[in-house]
């Protein structure tokens, strides 16, 4: 017994350590076994078998149920009688067994190579006695018992894969028999039973490897190959399914937070509509989780209250409030207090100055308010330019009798018919702006002077830049 012992484990050690694939999820398989038999009984031991097939059906990944026949033979030696010198074997009780079970067999720890399991279960063994002494002293032996009886195996073993569908399984354990007959005498309160050692083939239909058992949009080897759990839609429990993490949103499904900005995953896309892939979606200097739980800005926005600063900037360099256009409630924007330099946590400073009385226009003066600039073919005005129409503001509001002409200038690039266009709908935005400041409209009156009045060469960017200008004529 003990050569066959060392030549399955040689077998099984050789098999485990050199396969190179993982176990797949197969649903079902089936094989043959043999079994090298330690009868257990009042007699001595002799050579025994079992060769047994199986049929296995796969409940999880864990679990499967075997169902399993077989035939083999329970050889037993006489040692309570004395006979005459004879031949080896004439003391043997030989009796055939067809064994019929059910198996529960669970693998709690498979692995790339190998895949242990331990087995239990129950059936019926059919015994028939064969061969008995011929010589014996022993009155029961002129009977040769057959029947049925309760058969309980038990044990553990292991397979070990040989190509794809092709696996060694190498199995030790015990079977249990509710019958004393099988080597064809009783013994009172002494059931037969027998140990067994085994090795033997499995075969493997088509294997589960392109299953979804958990529907998570994942294969069950892709799963494998990934990491994840076959057994789990949404193994890093951050909402998402793994396959919509794999395949649409490109997150990684064995971490629930991919960009490690501290906001879940599947949250940033179904709830913030920010990218999971990026701490700061937005880029406007402050990580997703500090907009939304800290600052409470947009973190899809980088300019939440609008006023030309990004929330970041205000947060970390103007200390400004990224959610207030005016933080220092004056009347100019954070923007355009950074822009020209005041101070946006300082009412003080919004309006500038009043120009000195030497600097008062007189009638058929024309001035030019330097930062009244228009981008090329627009008519909108900036930020910056309504800090600078502010003076003319004040201008007007202090001197109700006053009447201004606005004089709407252009570069010369393009037709020169749509700059006499563009120039005139210049001046008429400033004077829309004027209006919309409470200025009557019969006060002003607008001219557009086209390219035919430049300040500044037009052969250089930026003297472009300054004849695409306003001028203001006092005309009353």
């Amino acid at each position: 017994m003990k050569k066959y012992f060392l030549f399955f484990i040689t077998i099984f050690a050789f098999f485990a350590f050199n396969a190179n694939a993982q176990f797949k999820n197969y649903g079902v398989k089936g094989g043959i076994q043999y079994q090298q038999l330690l009868p257990f009984s009042e007699f001595d031991a002799r050579f025994s078998f079992l060769a047994r097939g199986f049929v296995n059906f796969e409940l999880t990944n864990t679990l499967s149920l075997d169902l399993g026949a077989g035939y083999g033979q329970y050889k037993t030696d006489d040692h309570f009688n004395t006979y005459p010198a004879s031949s080896p074997g004439d003391h043997d009780v030989s009796t055939d067994i067809i064994p019929v079970d059910v198996r529960l067999r669970i693998a709690p720890f498979p692995s790339k190579n190998w895949n242990p399991y331990f087995y239990f279960g129950g059936g019926v063994v059919k015994y028939n006695v064969q061969n008995v002494p011929g010589d014996t002293a022993i009155p029961q032996f002129d009977t040769k018992e057959s029947g049925w009886a309760g058969y309980f195996p038990v044990g553990i073993g292991t397979e070990a894969r040989l190509s794809d569908n092709v696996l060694l399984d190498i199995n030790g354990g015990v079977s249990y028999t509710t019958t004393d007959l099988l080597n064809n005498f009783v013994i009172p309160d002494f059931q037969d039973a027998s140990a067994n050692l085994g090795i033997g083939l499995t075969f493997a239909g088509s294997d589960l490897c392109e299953t979804d058992e958990d529907r998570d949009g994942l294969t069950y080897c892709r799963e494998e190959q990934l990491g994840t759990d076959p057994e789990n839609p949404d193994t890093d429990g951050d909402g998402c399914k793994d396959g919509e993490e794999v395949d649409v949103y490109l997150t990684n499904p064995l971490n629930v937070d991919t960009d490690g900005d501290a906001l879940n995953d599947c949250d940033e896309i179904r709830i913030h509509s920010t990218n999971p892939l990026k701490m700061d979606t937005d880029a406007d200097g402050l990580n997703d989780y500090d907009e939304i739980n800290k600052y409470s800005t947009l973190p899809t926005n980088p300019d939440t209250d609008g006023d030309g600063l990004k929330d970041g900037a205000e947060v970390l360099t103007h200390k400004t409030d990224p959610k207030n256009k005016d933080t220092d409630a004056g009347t100019v924007g954070d923007g355009v207090e950074v822009g020209r330099g005041s101070d946006p946590l300082d009412p003080s400073d919004d309006l500038p100055p009043p120009p000195p009385p030497e600097e008062k226009v007189k009638v058929g003066d024309v001035i030019t308010l330097e930062g009244i600039n228009f981008a090329t073919n627009s008519w909108q005005i900036t930020s910056l330019a309504e800090d600078k129409l502010e003076v003319a503001l004040n201008s007007l509001k202090d001197n109700p009798n006053v009447e201004v002409e606005i004089i709407g200038h252009t570069d010369n690039t393009g037709r020169r018919a749509w700059n006499m266009e563009l120039s005139e709908k210049r001046a008429q935005s400033v004077k829309e702006w004027f209006v919309s400041k409470g200025i009557s409209g019969s006060r002003i009156t607008t001219i557009g002077m086209g390219p035919d009045d430049p300040i500044a060469p037009n052969n250089t960017k930026e003297g472009r830049y300054m004849n695409r200008r306003i001028d203001f004529k006092r005309i009353k």
